[in-house]
């Protein structure tokens, strides 16, 4: 839209972190920004791929300036290894928790409470999401949770995806025997051409029934960029609605 006003990139540089190495954040600061005025938290996973590939930014300009979405500050992750870091690996989720999220608390005006903290992600990005709400209940008040990689089996840890889904196979299994609550709202969607499609199914009962309220969308596309950014819409503007947004404590 030629005429959203522009939010702006700003970067940070973690140098001591939980892998050992540093780790950069880019953070997105809406148009308008208020010092002195509260916004909500929403944390991306694969960030500089929904940044290159799913426009993100242009995304959140559009959809703020239409009064879509609530102003809000997005955190963009950079992964190293995202196949080892995204498969429920306990570094990821205290570096995000622990670290950036404090960090980002400290520079910016959030609001208070899980309310106002969103996590998402896609395809291993979505499990790192889960898992990391898992692992630090009652930190995350939403997740967004695109094209989720949730393998799993009904009978042991057998499967057929590969060593690189061990970690996520048993995380899964682990899940959904013992779904806790790792947030209060979660919208969910998959493309119906993807492998995907009858794991991601199947974890919105499960996910319902431990309490949760879920918006489960799907469509006909497949495991890809443009999937998840066409539903970059429906999902921010139910999870942070515009007009609608009140104050979290």
């Amino acid at each position: 839209d030629p005429e959203a006003r522009l939010g702006s990139i700003e970067e940070m540089r973690f140098m001591k972190t939980p892998f050992g190495g540093s780790r950069r954040v880019s953070v997105y600061v809406p148009a308008r920004f208020r010092p002195q005025r509260r916004y909500p938290l929403l944390m991306i996973h694969d960030g500089g791929d929904y940044l290159n590939f799913a426009s993100l930014k242009t995304v959140l300009d559009n959809l703020i300036y239409r009064l879509e979405v609530a102003p809000l500050i997005a955190v963009f992750l950079h992964p190293g290894d995202r196949l080892v870091e995204y498969a429920n690996d306990e570094r990821h989720a205290r570096f995000v928790v622990e670290q950036v999220l404090p960090e980002i608390e400290s520079r910016y005006s959030i609001y208070d409470g899980r309310q106002a903290r969103c996590l998402m992600g896609a395809s291993f990005g979505g499990v790192a999401a889960l898992s990391t709400a898992y692992r630090y209940q009652g930190v995350f008040g939403s997740l967004l949770l695109q094209s989720g990689s949730f393998a799993f089996t009904d009978i042991g840890d057998d499967h057929v995806r590969g060593p690189v889904f061990d970690r996520v196979v048993q995380f899964v299994n682990e899940f959904r025997e013992e779904p806790g609550r790792p947030a209060d709202k979660l919208f969910v969607s998959c493309g119906v051409y993807e492998s995907l499609i009858y794991e991601n199914r199947s974890m919105v009962p499960r996910l319902q029934s431990a309490g949760m309220t879920v918006r489960y969308v799907e469509a006909r596309d497949g495991h890809n960029w443009e999937n998840w950014r066409d539903r970059m819409r429906e999902a921010l503007s139910w999870l942070f609605p515009g007009p609608l947004w009140m104050v979290y404590e």
